[in-house]
């Protein structure tokens, strides 16, 4: 069995609107989350794998806007439920954090084997719509730093 590895990105898909994409888990109805996967292998470069996930996703080319790294790396305890996908004995995920700036929305091409369903949401109304503390974070700072300046 190929087990996944515990080290994973987590794109924020948004707009120069700060709309932000979600995205809902096929395997958990009613779970939104940004686009996130583990490296395919040990040697992926964070970019391409983040760069891979959103394709794979969302069906969107990053080069169509810019793909910056957040410089935010979060450790978390991997749900029970899903630890079945890695290796006997890991119990803790290691995931950096990018954002996908796009001038406006694009079309979604979500992978119906994952997801179910799409929505582009205010950033606010995107972060509380989110299961995961990392992901909300990750979408309230992004929103934040943009009323700032």
């Amino acid at each position: 069995m190929s087990y996944k590895l515990p080290v994973s990105v987590l794109v924020v898909v948004h707009t120069a609107a700060l709309e932000v994409l979600l995205l809902e888990r096929s395997q958990r109805p009613g779970y939104w989350q940004s686009g996130t996967d583990s490296l395919d292998h040990p040697e992926e470069p964070l970019e391409a794998a983040a760069a891979r996930e959103v394709m794979e996703e969302t069906g969107i080319d990053v080069a169509r806007g810019r793909l910056c790294r957040c410089n935010i790396v979060n450790t978390f305890e991997i749900y029970r439920q899903w630890r079945h996908r890695f290796a006997p004995g890991v119990t803790h995920n290691t995931e950096h954090v990018f954002a996908l700036s796009l001038p406006e929305r694009v079309a979604v091409t979500i992978a119906p084997d994952e997801h179910i369903a799409f929505a582009w949401l205010p950033w606010r109304e995107a972060a509380a719509k989110c299961f995961s503390w990392s992901n909300r974070d990750a979408i309230r700072m992004l929103g934040e730093r943009a009323v700032i300046t």
